[in-house]
């Protein structure tokens, strides 16, 4: 599906700032998308607005869903900025509360998930115990959380040692593998260039290039 997600003359202000200008792109369904520049320039606006976290002027559709007001994409995971669990729960514990929005989320589907981004399910600390890294890998977990159709990752790489950024690139593959539609934002530059099939470059918020790897 050419359109499977639309931007259409996209603009985003804040305080004067033009923050998004103008952005009309296409993504296509289950590829993996690079969205590349340095901090502040666009990058997470424009993940922002895909998911229907902020109001823009333009339209914006994903599956043929006009994205906008108190709609929202289908069936999507996301890791944008810093992800919020609660402090005195176990990393577990939060996917468990986090899985009661699924229908058919099992204690086995938490276990691999967590077990995935290189964390694991018995350990009793609780998250406010948390190192970054840990951090990091608890809110890819969350985001990968029932094979979303669309998933949306902020520097992911970030607060990851060698290790983990390893995991990062696998669980890229295997969400493509799995028919997921995935967009990554990131100044990582190398990380970017081994997993996407595509890449943007965005600079104050204008797409500057669209670079297919194949």
């Amino acid at each position: 599906m050419k359109d499977y997600i639309k931007l259409s003359n996209v603009t985003k202000t804040l305080k004067g700032n033009t923050v998004l200008n103008n952005i009309s792109i296409e993504f296509e369904k289950n590829k993996v998308y690079g969205i590349e520049g340095i901090n502040g320039l666009g990058k997470t606006m424009l993940l922002r607005a895909i998911c229907g976290l902020v109001r823009t002027e333009g339209t914006i559709t994903v599956d043929g869903l006009l994205v906008g007001g108190d709609k929202f994409p289908k069936n999507i995971g996301i890791l944008i900025e810093s992800p919020a669990f609660l402090n005195e729960f176990t990393g577990k514990e939060n996917l468990k509360l986090l899985s009661f929005l699924y229908d058919d989320v099992t204690d086995s589907d938490i276990n691999s998930v967590i077990e995935k981004v290189g964390l694991n399910p018995a350990d009793k600390r609780h998250y406010g115990k948390y190192s970054l890294g840990m951090k990091q890998r608890l809110g890819i977990a969350q985001a990968i959380l029932g094979c979303p159709d669309l998933v949306l990752l902020d520097e992911p790489t970030n607060a990851l040692d060698a290790e983990g950024i390893n995991r990062m690139k696998n669980i890229v593959t295997e969400l493509k593998n799995a028919g997921s539609t995935v967009l990554i934002a990131s100044h990582d530059k190398d990380f970017i260039e081994e997993v996407s099939d595509s890449k943007i470059l965005i600079d104050r918020g204008v797409i500057n290039e669209v670079v297919c790897h194949g």
